[in-house]
Formats: C-alpha cells, sequence, structure tokens
C-alpha cells in the first residue's frame, strides 16, 4: 500500500478517499497537506460526495443565495418584474438554475414571477405556479394589478441562448393568458439571465475547488503507468477509464474525455474548425514512449462544471523528465495563460480582452490562441466569450457582453513552439478554471491577497504528467508499478 501526500487546503473538513493498487487510504483531518505549488505534480484529492439529501441540501441553500439577489438585478437592468414560464421538457434555460434540487423538470406549466424591490418591505417578490388551468393565468393576472410593474422582462433574446428560453408556443400561451394590457410591457433584457446564471455565490467556491481536485486526481491517475502501458494502450482506452472513474466516484461530466497524441498535426485549428477537438483524429491511437499526450476533461456534481486540459510525456528508457523543448513549450502556454488573466477586467468586453491579450503575446514572440469561455452551471456558461477557435479577431454578440464580477471563467488556449529534439513546431493547449475575487473575499482560506481580480480555482499545470514504462518486479518478475508514477 502507497501512501501519497495531496493537496488540498480544505482537507480539515472531509475525510478523503485516495486510490493506491486496490486498496483505499482514507485520509483524515490528521493528514499533512501539500500547500506548495514546488510540490506539483502530485497527487491531487479525491473528493467524495456528500449523500443525496445532504448534496440536495447544499444546492439548495446556494439557490436561495442567488435567487435573494433578483430584486436588486432586476433593479439594475431597470425592470419592474420577471417572467420565466415553462412546460414540462420544454424548459427556460434560466429554469435550471432557479429550480430546487428535487426537481427534475418542469411540471405541468410552471411559471415563475419575480418583482423589484418595492417600498413595502412586507411586500412578496417572488411566486411560482405549477398549473394546467386557466387559473393560473387569472392569479398572474391579479399579482400584476396589485403590483402594476410597468416592464416585464421575458427572456426572448435572438443572440443570447440563456436568454432566450422562452419557447414560441409558451410565448404565445402566456400573453393570451395575461392579456393585452400585460403583454404589451413584455421587454427584452437579455444580461439579467446573464447575470444572474453567471454570478457564483462566495459558498459555491468550497465545492467547487474539490471538483477541481478530483478532476486534477483523475487526470494525474489516468496520465500514469497505472493505466497506460506504452506500446499496448491507446487514447480511447484511456478516454473510457476515465468515464468509468468518474462513475466509480458518483461524478457525471457534460461531455465525453478527449485524449490526443499530439503531433505537428494536432490541433491545426482554422477558421472551419469549431473547437480544438475538431483537429484532432476520433481514431485510437496506441501510446509509445516519447508521446506527447493531450486530455480536455471535465467532472459534473451539485450543479457545478469543471473544464481542464493537461499534458502528459510518456518516457523513453533512461529518461528522468520530457524533452527541454517540451519543457519550454509548456512554459509559453503559462506565460499565454498569465497575459490573458491579467487583461481580465471586470467590466471590459471579451473582444477587448481578446485583443489586448493577443497584441501582448505578439510583442512577447508567442504564437497563440485563445478561446477562454464562462463555467459554473454550465460547461459553456452565461458571460462573454474571449474569442473562439474560428474568432480570434472578436466574437460578434457574445464577445461584445461585459466581463461580470463573481464569475468563473476557463482560461482555454494554446501556443505554438518549435520544438528541436522533434524538429516540428507543435501546438500546446492547457485550460484551467479560475474564479473573480472580490476584495472581501479569502477563497483560498489562508488570508493572503491574490495577485490579481482572478485566482485559479485549484492551482495550474506546470510540470507534464509523466508516465513511465512498468518494470519487473523483484517479487514475482511480473510487470509493477512504480509508486513515484503516482
Amino acid at each position: 500500500m502507497r501512501i501519497h501526500l495531496v493537496s488540498g487546503v480544505f482537507a480539515a473538513a472531509l475525510v478523503t478517499i485516495v486510490a493506491a493498487g486496490d486498496a483505499q487510504v482514507k485520509l483524515g483531518p490528521s493528514e499533512p497537506v501539500l500547500e506548495s505549488p514546488a510540490q506539483w505534480p502530485h497527487l491531487p484529492r479525491y473528493y467524495t460526495l456528500p449523500s443525496l439529501r445532504e448534496q440536495a441540501e447544499i444546492q439548495d441553500a446556494w439557490t436561495q443565495e442567488r435567487r435573494a439577489k433578483i430584486p436588486a438585478l432586476l433593479k439594475k437592468y431597470g425592470v419592474d418584474a420577471w417572467l420565466i414560464s415553462q412546460r414540462e421538457y420544454a424548459e427556460e434555460t434560466v429554469f435550471w438554475s432557479l429550480k430546487s434540487a428535487r426537481e427534475f423538470s418542469a411540471r405541468r406549466r410552471t411559471t415563475l414571477l419575480f418583482l423589484a424591490e418595492s417600498d413595502n418591505s412586507t411586500a412578496a417578490s417572488a411566486y411560482k405556479w405549477i398549473d394546467n388551468t386557466p387559473g393560473l393565468w387569472s392569479e398572474l393576472r391579479g399579482v400584476l394589478a396589485a403590483r402594476d410593474p410597468q416592464t416585464i422582462a421575458i427572456n426572448t433574446s435572438p443572440d443570447i441562448s440563456f436568454s432566450s428560453g422562452l419557447h414560441a408556443g409558451e410565448l404565445e400561451a402566456v400573453s393570451a393568458g395575461i392579456g393585452k394590457r400585460w403583454a404589451a410591457r413584455f421587454v427584452s433584457k437579455p444580461m439579467l439571465a446573464v447575470e444572474y446564471i453567471a454570478t457564483m455565490t462566495e459558498s459555491r467556491a468550497i465545492w467547487y475547488r474539490r471538483l477541481q481536485s478530483t478532476a486534477w486526481a483523475m487526470i494525474s491517475e489516468a496520465f500514469s503507468s497505472r493505466v497506460i502501458m506504452p506500446g499496448v494502450t491507446t487514447t480511447t482506452d484511456v478516454e473510457w477509464w476515465l468515464r468509468e472513474r468518474i462513475q466509480q466516484m458518483n461524478y457525471t461530466t457534460w461531455f465525453h474525455p478527449d485524449v490526443t497524441v499530439i503531433d505537428e498535426h494536432a490541433f491545426n485549428i482554422t477558421a472551419a474548425s469549431s473547437a480544438a477537438g475538431d483537429a484532432a483524429s476520433e481514431t485510437a491511437r496506441t501510446i509509445h514512449p516519447g508521446d506527447l499526450l493531450h486530455v480536455d476533461f471535465g467532472v459534473t456534481a451539485l450543479g457545478l462544471n469543471t473544464d481542464t486540459q493537461h499534458l502528459g510525456y510518456v518516457l523513453r528508457p533512461g529518461e528522468a523528465d520530457a524533452p527541454a523543448g517540451f519543457v519550454a513549450g509548456l512554459r509559453k502556454a503559462n506565460r499565454a495563460q498569465d497575459v490573458v488573466k491579467a487583461h481580465m477586467v471586470v467590466g471590459r468586453c471579451g473582444n477587448d480582452i481578446l485583443a489586448a491579450a493577443l497584441a501582448q503575446l505578439r510583442a512577447e514572440g508567442i504564437d497563440a490562441k485563445v478561446y477562454s469561455h464562462p463555467i459554473g452551471d454550465w460547461g459553456h456558461a452565461a458571460g462573454t466569450l474571449i474569442g473562439m477557435t474560428n474568432l480570434q479577431d472578436g466574437v460578434p454578440v457574445l464577445g461584445e457582453l461585459p466581463l461580470l464580477p463573481s464569475t468563473y471563467y476557463s482560461v482555454e488556449l494554446l501556443v505554438e513552439h518549435f520544438v528541436p529534439e522533434r524538429g516540428a513546431t507543435l501546438r500546446f493547449p492547457l485550460e484551467e478554471d479560475i474564479l473573480h475575487v472580490p476584495a472581501d473575499f479569502d477563497a483560498r482560506g489562508r488570508g493572503d491577497k491574490p495577485e490579481s481580480e482572478w485566482i485559479w480555482v485549484y492551482g495550474r499545470q506546470e510540470q507534464f504528467h509523466l508516465v513511465r514504462s512498468p518494470l519487473p518486479s523483484a517479487s514475482d518478475g511480473k510487470l509493477g508499478v512504480q509508486a513515484e508514477d503516482l
């Protein structure tokens, strides 16, 4: 049995389990925890999820915190009311960020009405109906008559998915149900739904970090000789190992893992490509010593999603680390991350952030593509986009939105670097999640001040995951696993 020191600042609050061979090592609150980035790559901590009942309680508490901010949001965007209506299996996009953890879909007709802050402190600010009779409309009209909102926001944006969830048929039904007087007051305020969905409460940060730690732990294990036998294991084998590992931990995911061997053809993104994965071969490729590996991977739990891209290297016999050219490529990608993060100023639009970051990278001699996005309730969540793989001159509409505070982002990018050992220019893609830090927000739990408005949720990759070939075991002559692989 091998016990490895692991990372995680919230260790004292949770007993976790780390796989070690066929055994399970329980690490309690008294176990030592590594904090220094110099210790990376260590095996990050796997976090087991609470019971389903506890998860529901946690999620519902978060949702109540978020919903409490809606009246102020309505005031910010100059509307008096916000009407959200859907039928079963035809939900509005924002519904999924408003519902309780015990709801798996809308029922019958589920209609929500939120009202702006009122001078009357006893007046209700939210109403909910679950009904499929005309009585719903009469009650809704009664509330509207009593509060007399001059503007009623509905989600009908033609350009922003998070603000366009009201189905055409439902809009017709709502308009007829409440009558022309109130339907005439409908307005579209796209940023209302965007900001509601995008804004993360401080209480979510601890569990979001735990999810990130777990995702890193899975990648660390996948890119080791516990999973990869050079010359035998394929990229598809590793993808499905990750899927199985997710299920074993009772997590899920929002996309199938993508494992790639990087050569001069990988990630050759053109204007026709919609994502980095489009450039990767879908054919299983056998992994060999000397291969540069890439994984795009995310986990989902507690209504939160992560998105991570890491790099690994399969050591050749006699090698102790990746070739210097590979290390230089990774460092260049780290520098690009720093540049993008530095230009992420709240209030600035994504297109301006993209232009400024790319200009600085070019000035530093770094050839990069930037395609960073909000994350949280969704893998590709609400908020401004900082480039897309095929849109490096700016993103229409979504790139023009302002960068919001108290949000999560995936800093996703790649750099090109000439690797002398290969005699070729290779692309080094990386992706890590960050969170915005208000002035009084101690996300790290240590009281230290962050270097910028944004901090890494868990950390960022600064060294390769190294895969060693298994060595014969002295005890039985069979292939064994070196402890340092983990």
